[in-house]
């Protein structure tokens, strides 16, 4: 054999094995989200459906033969930490992000996407800006922005008898725009708002806001508080009468894990839903049966999201044949994807996936309280106007 072929074949079998480990090339993800501040018992949730949701692949053999490999780091719902975590992670090997809580965090790391040849997808960030005016082609969002939301309550506000209304809503990017939303919706169909409050992050005594939503005469409260505020906020309404005397609602305030927490303080408040264990699909039924033999209790509404993240994700992946961020980015939107909810497509134009919303009420179930649906509306009827055509 010539010297000319050997080194022929020797190349060739040098780019045969490199090609073959670049195959194998893991799916590497970076979970920033809160561990330690006022939205750490919904990371802990996030980071449920990550160890699960990545289990369950790599016993399957890895998304399209490759193994999955995630690092978390504590963001403490903070936009400046976040940044700093995420960049850590994106310089350590974990360029496909996830997993953050408060909307400022999403939209503090979102134009950095491109810089650090990286990925966001959100899971729980709310905030309509992300997917909106601050667009950016590598974000992409799989839960329910806050105009989905408020696109939700709208039929049951006309149903009401409430005529005047308040919101206490968190002093974030969330809060504030949630509602904004939520009174325009009041005011279409013809009810009054009667006070606005906005209490910072980690409040710890809300009496001064229950007093003022009484003095103002309202008759019914939106509440746009989660985590340990929303802990604080029903567990006061209901020490001073609040809960007993008006119609109290909310947005990611009647959360499964928030209802635990409450016990008896959270029946019969009502909120938007936008995951529940108990949604009949096959593909549901299927993921509750796994999860709860695994953690001996049903999924909350954030893990269910955070799961379905994971499988928009390992889709995406399986159709770019690759886990090179730009691959994934480009294969990710203008598809429909097979979830836990049904089939759902990610809009091309701003990146948002479209899914159905749900409203109900926190009732007894099976000798447990739960927060259970009882409206269910459509995908098409909760999608908002696109805001942002991305690039």
């Amino acid at each position: 054999m010539s010297k000319t072929m050997m080194t022929g074949l020797a190349l060739a079998a040098a780019l045969s094995a490199a090609g073959a480990a670049r195959a194998a090339d893991p799916l590497k993800i970076g979970v920033a989200t809160d561990l330690s501040g006022t939205y750490a018992s919904l990371g802990d949730e996030v980071m449920r459906a990550t160890r699960f949701a990545v289990d369950e692949a790599n016993a399957a053999g890895g998304v399209d033969g490759r193994k999955v490999e995630f690092k978390s780091y504590d963001t403490e719902a903070k936009p400046d930490l976040a940044r700093r975590q995420v960049e850590k992670l994106v310089m350590e090997g974990y360029p496909v992000v996830t997993g953050m809580i408060a909307s400022g965090e999403g939209l503090a790391i979102a134009p950095l996407m491109e810089r650090w040849g990286s990925i966001y997808i959100s899971v729980v960030n709310k905030a309509d800006e992300l997917t909106g005016a601050n667009c950016a082609k590598r974000v992409f969002r799989v839960n329910t922005q806050s105009a989905m939301d408020a696109a939700t309550v709208k039929p049951w506000l006309k149903e009401r008898k409430e005529k005047k209304w308040a919101v206490v809503a968190i002093d974030i990017a969330w809060g504030r725009g949630s509602a904004t939303l939520f009174s325009e919706a009041v005011k279409s169909t013809g009810k009054e708002m009667v006070a606005e409050l906005f209490p910072p992050a980690n409040t710890n005594d809300f009496a001064p806001y229950i007093e003022q939503i009484k003095k103002a005469g309202a008759e019914g409260v939106w509440v746009v508080l989660a985590g340990r505020d929303a802990i604080n906020f029903a567990q006061q309404s209901k020490q001073f009468g609040l809960t007993d005397a008006i119609t109290v609602a909310g947005v990611s305030f009647t959360t499964d894990g928030t209802v635990k927490t409450l016990g008896d303080a959270a029946k019969g408040v009502f909120g938007i839903i936008n995951y529940s264990s108990t949604l009949d699909t096959p593909e549901n039924n299927s993921f509750v049966k796994a999860w709860t033999e695994k953690y001996k209790v049903p999924p909350t509404n954030f893990e269910g999201e955070a799961y379905l993240g994971y499988q928009v994700l390992f889709q995406a992946v399986k159709d770019a044949k690759s886990v090179k961020t730009d691959d994934i980015a480009k294969a990710l939107p203008g598809k429909a994807y097979d979830t836990i909810m049904g089939k759902l497509v990610m809009r091309a134009e701003d990146r948002q996936l479209l899914k159905p919303n749900y409203f109900g009420v926190v009732e007894m179930v099976n000798g447990e309280l739960r927060p259970v649906v009882k409206t269910t509306v459509s995908a098409a009827d909760v999608a908002p106007a696109v805001a942002c055509k991305v690039n």
